[in-house]
């Protein structure tokens, strides 16, 4: 099926100044647009479904000429690029240069120093109308790019990870729990989890401080934990986080679980405090916070479709494939059954849900808010079938090849699994 996937994915692949990809694929015939070359929805995503397919077998030639198209194009922007994000800029450069091509990563990493403010990275995104102010999260801001340099390592990291982590420092809200990270000052509402709070902050900060020897970051982001513990719920042998305080600011479930609003994501927060030597916050072992986050998502009913806004996608970022390749990401860190059960779950459910014909295998999400709900089919790492081609791919190695499979790891997850298993950690 992950093979399936890809097909269809590579189907839509087409070229105008190097390759690119339709998001959506409709009747309507489309057209490159601004985010053709991010991690999020564009070429960047490709990188590690690429390097996926590449642990069980050969790239043909049609892959390897894309392969080769997205490391030129993407080191050719690189030197003039504006957008800093991991998953809309020059950080995503990064992780899919290394992927490809390791060694042509520096490129985007020298223009991540030039760009580097006090204040962090200034975005290019429409987030707030008028205002270019850094951000702080992990897809559109500072959190990302301190992310991506410590993955990679070097002297240009250090820099940036420098730079970014005192950045996060600086705009750290004190709580009566500890530190709270809104995506900027003065945002309208905290969204804690991981892609645009507290959780995804005090995971780069933790990975940063552990890397540089900063002790400042490694205690900020157990504060940051320290937060979290103060406004989620440890009820039923889990640990919970609502997706936005206050709740009325957004029309959503007030949980989630999956890895941008909800304890999947939230989880490799605790596995980023282990990787930096925290062993406990409030009184909890983090691995035991961890066990916590994944019991809460296994015991939530994801992935059936309980209702409408409950678990409408399958996706990365907000669906299924994120959840299962966190999932595997512990499994491979502890080796617990319940989690390759858990796992396998989330695999068999996308094998149903798969829309399958002669061009290959792709989904359809559902938008319950709007009149006709049946989404398109999406072809990108975050919300299509490529993200979900490659968990796929990833859950066949591990069901061969066991616990100690390679892992194609990310700026995002890379600590989340034992670094003896990151092939980006392998000579």
């Amino acid at each position: 099926m992950g093979e399936a996937a890809w097909a269809w994915v590579l189907g839509q692949v087409r070229g105008h100044d190097g390759p690119w990809l339709p998001d959506e694929v409709d009747d309507d015939p489309p057209q490159p647009t601004g985010d053709r070359d991010t991690f999020y929805a564009g070429i960047a995503g490709l990188a590690p479904v690429l390097a996926e397919l590449a642990r069980h077998r050969e790239l043909d030639s049609t892959e390897r000429a894309l392969a080769a198209g997205i490391v030129d194009r993407l080191a050719r922007l690189a030197p003039a690029g504006l957008e800093p994000s991991l998953y809309d800029g020059l950080a995503g450069y990064v992780a899919a240069l290394r992927l490809l091509a390791p060694g042509r990563e520096t490129v985007a990493l020298d223009r991540l120093a030039e760009l580097s403010t006090p204040a962090g990275w200034a975005t290019t995104m429409d987030v707030d109308p008028g205002s270019r102010a850094p951000l702080t999260d992990v897809v559109m801001g500072s959190a990302g790019v301190v992310m991506a340099a410590a993955w990679t390592g070097g002297e240009a990291a250090t820099a940036i990870m420098t730079t970014g982590g005192e950045a996060l420092l600086r705009v750290a809200e004190p709580t009566d729990g500890g530190l709270d990270w809104r995506m900027f000052p003065g945002y309208r509402s905290s969204s804690p989890n991981f892609s645009h709070g507290t959780a995804g902050v005090g995971s780069a900060l933790a990975v940063a401080g552990h890397a540089l020897g900063r002790s400042d970051f490694v205690a900020a982001a157990r504060q940051g934990a320290e937060h979290l513990l103060r406004v989620g719920s440890l009820d039923d042998g889990g640990f919970i986080v609502e997706h936005t305080f206050p709740r009325s600011h957004r029309e959503v479930e007030p949980v989630t679980y999956n890895w941008c609003h909800g304890p999947a994501g939230t989880s490799q927060f605790f596995a980023a405090l282990a990787r930096a030597g925290v062993e406990e916050v409030g009184g909890y072992d983090v691995g035991e916070l961890r066990r916590r986050c994944l019991h809460s998502v296994l015991s939530s009913g994801v992935p059936q479709r309980l209702r409408p806004g409950f678990w409408d996608n399958d996706g990365r970022c907000c669906g299924t494939a994120g959840v299962g390749d966190i999932l595997l990401d512990a499994f491979q860190d502890t080796t617990d059954d319940q989690l390759l059960a858990g796992t396998r779950k989330m695999a068999d459910a996308l094998v149903e849900r798969a829309i399958r014909d002669e061009a290959g295998a792709r989904w359809r999400f559902i938008e319950y808010r709007v009149e006709e709900p049946l989404l398109a089919p999406r072809t990108s790492w975050m919300q299509g079938a490529a993200g979900i081609a490659a968990f796929l791919l990833r859950f066949a190695r591990v069901l061969q090849d066991g616990p100690a499979a390679e892992v194609v790891d990310r700026p995002d997850q890379w600590w989340a699994v034992p670094e003896r298993l990151c092939l980006s950690r392998t000579p």
